[in-house]
């Protein structure tokens, strides 16, 4: 009779053990600074992609270069922002600047970012019909294992439709698209959290014996972004998101869509949502300053590929977009379609205020020149936010 290793060393023999790691290592509102206690959250937004979130031949030192984004980064983690969102990008825009045309893929693009750092939240921007569910959990995880729990998933359902079709599939109807990211994040979470193997069957995908092991880190699941604003996405975002990205363009209109969402969220699906924004912030010593630095950008815009995203987002790709599209269009040139702040750090922190006061959680921001001008933030933004009880 042929012996076994177990009896050959003398050991007592064992029954055979589950898959290791089959349980996340800590609750997530320890290890996510996203779901930290600060009143006013700040992060950064597009330091992946060429031109970040200005569509403007401005001057800047910032460039799509590995050491340079992780300089940023770091800064970033020093000064203690919560979180870093990069861009998704599969195709230029064109115009002048290709702008965000030269960009790092998300998911390893935040692996790296997350051996860099050690206490921002680290995002991968995800659009769901480009990577399979089971590729995109285990991405996810290896990441979240990487940070100790700082991984942050969001996630977009494809509105670039030239992205798209290089993919080879067809663009799905707006609503459709939520139809399919629904089934889609379904099938991660069980991923994450169901123990042993299943079996899934949707209209989109299927899968025999299917499993993935390790766990994340932070449990029950990562945190999850989306910045669906159309009635779809609001509904999307409500049942299934910690955060929700708005493109507002007023005080009064932010107020009302977060009382909206918070309400959709808690009274159809009896759970809490936080909601943040973004935009552009051009800080400067005098507002005379940062006025001008805003208008050098709108001057020196890249007008071409603003006409191709506005033609892209007027189709119906993304009705997210709709109000900027119609009414703001420099809001595409300066901060793709987000919030602008400019003024002094007076005046900066006065705006961050008053968005809180009407129910933003936080802001994620785009800079003209994201290295430089994070160091003059922390140096007078920052102490001025504390002295206004917007962080700690």
């Amino acid at each position: 009779m042929t012996q076994t290793a177990s009896q050959l060393l003398g050991l007592a023999p064992t029954e055979p053990r589950p898959p290791a790691e089959t349980q996340p290592v800590a609750d997530r509102r320890t290890t996510n600074p996203l779901l930290g206690d600060q009143k006013m959250k700040l992060g950064l937004f597009g330091t992946n992609c060429s031109y970040g979130l200005i569509m403007s031949h401005a001057p800047s030192t910032y460039e799509v270069s590995w050491a340079h984004t992780k300089e940023i980064a770091q800064r970033a983690d020093e000064l203690g922002l919560e979180a870093l969102v990069p861009i998704a990008r599969w195709k230029g825009f064109g115009g002048s600047t290709n702008f965000n045309g030269n960009c790092f893929e998300t998911y390893t693009w935040a692996a790296g970012i997350a051996e860099a750092t050690e206490r921002i939240a680290i995002t991968a921007t995800s659009h769901l019909p480009t990577v399979h569910p089971i590729v995109a959990a285990k991405a996810a995880t290896t990441i979240d294992r990487i940070s100790g729990g700082r991984f942050v998933l969001n996630l977009v359902m494809g509105w670039v439709t030239p992205e798209m079709e290089m993919f080879g599939g067809k663009q799905r109807e707006h609503d459709e698209r939520y139809a399919f990211g629904q089934e889609w994040i379904d099938y991660v979470t069980k991923l994450w959290t169901e123990p042993g193997s299943f079996d899934f069957e949707g209209k989109y995908f299927s899968g025999r014996e299917v499993e993935a092991y390790p766990k994340p880190h932070q449990g029950p699941r990562p945190v999850l972004l989306n910045a669906g604003n159309s009635p779809a996405g609001i509904d999307f975002s409500a049942r299934n998101v910690d955060i929700n990205f708005a493109s507002l363009d007023t005080l009064e209109n932010i107020k009302a869509y977060t009382t909206a969402i918070r309400k959709k969220a808690r009274e159809e699906y009896n759970r809490d949502i936080s909601v943040m924004t973004y935009g552009l912030v051009v800080c400067r010593d005098t507002e005379d300053e940062a006025k001008r630095a805003f208008q050098q950008v709108v001057d020196e815009g890249d007008w071409g590929a603003a006409g191709n995203v506005i033609k892209i987002a007027g189709s119906g790709s993304s009705q997210s977009f709709d109000h900027a599209v119609k009414e703001f269009q420099e809001r595409f040139i300066a901060g793709w379609g987000g919030y602008p702040i400019v003024g002094t750090p007076e005046q900066v922190t006065e705006e961050l205020g008053k968005l809180n006061e009407a129910g933003m959680d936080g802001m994620i921001m785009g800079l003209i020149d994201y290295n430089e001008e994070l160091k003059y933030l922390g140096e007078t933004v920052l102490p001025l936010m504390r002295e206004a009880g917007l962080r700690k």
